[in-house]
């Protein structure tokens, strides 16, 4: 089987990847596709090089970009696609941290202490207990099921929501009486046609008046002024953000881009983080074992469990 990679690994990461391969994979690497190759792997790929492909298309992180879903359902739609959910242990993990952080609002207490204002200590606590309360988890994949079962190791009731009901988890159709009991919820939904805006304003309204909101998923999921009017105005206790709606255009713009054109920054009951849950120590070499671990099932003859349904976009 012969395997192109878009992107050229370090010899650290070559090793890793090819203790995992049987000899009869052939790696090819660094730059775009020249000729054929069973399998690609590359996110962002041209409609030529899918063109080229004979087998499949690995995506080497989790989600569908859209311009890659157009290609595929222009010119490869039958085309098996597949995912890597190497660092969904550490998205999980920071997802957690979010929610303990914004739940407790230990980021004004930090501020206060450091001037060395201790008034917190003696004054009425602003956070929210989890322990007997309701979590609801948006999107039952990789993450959310990491994310479930730390909060029910926490003490929470946890109910999940996925497209469709199974394994114990509810289906969409159950998702506006769920958010009425939502004493927390996080959303770990990709971005796609049918996700974009579905936390309006409407539902958003659904919330109790102490919820805490988590988005480790993609920013578009919930519309953004109705979120920062919700939590500006008190209408839920706190939420936790790593995924926004704008993003640094290039390098230089890293150190001014504001994540939104609203001022989430100024609210204090608002952690943010610069989309970085997935990333961690350790996250890139298990990005390389799992690619190995995925293509040596692919020379096998096996179905990896990590395929895209690319008509629903995840």
């Amino acid at each position: 089987m012969r395997v192109h990679l878009r992107t050229e690994p370090t010899p650290d990461e070559r090793t890793l990847l090819q203790a995992e391969l049987p000899r009869s994979v052939q790696l090819t690497s660094n730059g775009p596709l020249q000729g054929e190759t069973d399998v690609l792997v590359n996110g962002r790929p041209s409609p030529q090089e899918l063109l080229s492909v004979r087998q499949a298309l690995v995506i080497p992180y989790a989600g569908l970009p859209r311009s890659t879903r157009a290609h595929l359902l222009a010119h490869r739609p039958d085309l098996p696609v597949y995912n890597l959910h190497h660092n969904a242990h550490a998205a999980a993990e920071h997802a957690v941290a979010l929610l303990l952080a914004a739940a407790r609002r230990l980021l004004p207490v930090d501020r206060a202490l450091r001037a060395g204002d201790w008034r917190d200590r003696y004054g009425p606590d602003p956070g929210v207990a989890l322990a007997g309360r309701t979590a609801v988890v948006l999107g039952m994949g990789a993450i959310g099921r990491r994310v479930a079962v730390v909060l029910g190791a926490l003490g929470m009731t946890v109910e999940g929501v996925r497209r469709t009901a199974r394994d114990g988890w509810r289906g969409a159709e159950d998702l506006e009486p769920l958010l009425r009991q939502a004493d927390v919820l996080v959303v770990c939904l990709p971005h796609t046609e049918q996700t974009e805006g579905l936390l309006d304003a409407e539902r958003l309204g659904l919330l109790p008046w102490n919820a805490v909101l988590v988005n480790v998923g993609r920013a578009q999921v919930i519309d953004e002024r109705a979120l920062f009017e919700c939590l500006r105005d008190g209408r839920i206790h706190s939420a936790g953000l790593d995924v926004w709606y704008r993003y640094p255009g290039d390098e230089a713009a890293r150190t001014n881009t504001p994540v939104s054109d609203l001022p989430f920054h100024a609210l204090d009951n608002v952690v943010l983080s610069p989309h970085r849950a997935g990333h961690g120590p350790g996250v890139e070499a298990r990005r390389w074992q799992a690619l190995g671990g995925l293509l040596a099932e692919l020379e096998r003859g096996a179905e990896p469990a990590s395929r895209v349904d690319v008509v629903q976009g995840y």
